[in-house]
């Protein structure tokens, strides 16, 4: 019998099509230890004290890197955050040169956030920091796929042979490429829906299933998650109109009633009335708010792993 992994295979973590069905389920079985942490009256571990994370944020964002922050924090890293605007790259600097800064500044561990597809691996060859990806471009958002995963796990103990269904903008959409690598590799029936202009040619050779119409996707299905639409990273209308999109591909409350056990799942943040009707993001089988929760928890496992810890048995062991 195969022993279970205890340490990740990778350095990194810029993307999850390359990690083994081993290598998620450490993250996830470690990432369900430090929900327990995050869950005592002093939520903090000593696990990365004395390193250095830095947050390299080239793209706005206030959910995920307020959630690396909060992990570093709960992990009792030194924390340095750097965001583009007002720095040194307004004024021209590079992404090779800021890398070539930071490797001075003797980082351990670099989150970078990136609007270019291969951010995250370019900054590897920059810099001997580990480097995990926050999200580049059209590309990868791993710790997305990741949490989201730890979600679903909560409503069902089992992946094999359960029925996921991703809504939306397929084609612009780097949450929706790594939750297709990290659910098929754990044997989830992933089907992907949106108009065809939103979905990419071939991608069905990912071993997913492809419609273009709403109902198709929920039908049977167990869990939903609607994607959010990509509008800066479109250069032209992909659809007639917000309230078009909203009658063919939002989810309502009549979906709700029609599929009793289906639940809802968004990445954030979530254009109401769009993707979802305001009652469906607000109902008690929307699981919106539980991704928030374990999205801390997922990345203090992703830090604590690529830092070199190892799954711990027991909270004991971190803390």
């Amino acid at each position: 019998m195969t022993q279970p992994l205890t340490t990740l295979r990778h350095r990194h973590l810029l993307g999850l099509a390359t990690y083994s069905p081993e290598e998620i389920a450490l993250i996830l079985s470690t990432a369900r230890e430090f929900r327990e942490v995050l869950r005592r009256q002093i939520p903090r571990v000593p696990s990365l004290r004395g390193l250095t994370v830095v947050n390299l944020f080239f793209e706005p964002s206030t959910r995920t890197r307020i959630s690396f922050e909060l992990a570093e924090k709960r992990l009792s890293a030194d924390t340095v955050n750097f965001a583009s605007s007002g720095s040194s790259v307004s004024k021209g600097e590079t992404l090779k040169d800021t890398a070539r800064n930071i490797e001075a500044m003797k980082v351990d561990i670099a989150v970078i956030r990136h609007r270019s597809p291969g951010a995250a691996y370019f900054l590897t060859q920059c810099i001997d920091a580990v480097v995990l990806n926050a999200g580049d471009g059209a590309h990868e958002h791993p710790t997305q796929a990741l949490l989201d995963l730890l979600t679903i796990s909560d409503i069902s103990p089992r992946f094999d042979g359960l029925n996921v269904s991703i809504i939306g903008d397929i084609m612009h959409s780097r949450v929706a490429r790594s939750n297709l690598y990290s659910l098929t590799k754990m044997g989830v029936n992933v089907t992907l829906c949106g108009p065809k202009t939103m979905i990419p040619f071939g991608i069905s050779q990912f071993g997913c299933r492809v419609t273009h119409r709403l109902e198709e996707a929920l039908e049977g299905c167990d869990v939903a998650m609607a994607l959010r639409i990509q509008l800066e990273r479109q250069d032209t209308s992909l659809y007639p109109s917000l309230r078009e999109y909203h009658n063919q591909f939002g989810i309502k409350p009549e979906h709700l009633d029609r599929y009793p056990s289906l639940r809802i799942m968004h990445p954030g943040p979530v254009n109401r009335g769009v993707e979802l009707a305001s009652e469906v993001v607000d109902h008690e089988r929307a699981v919106i708010l539980d991704q928030v929760t374990n999205g801390v928890a997922t990345r203090m496992a992703c830090l604590y792993l690529l830092a070199g810890g190892q799954n711990p048995a027991s909270l004991a062991e971190i803390g």
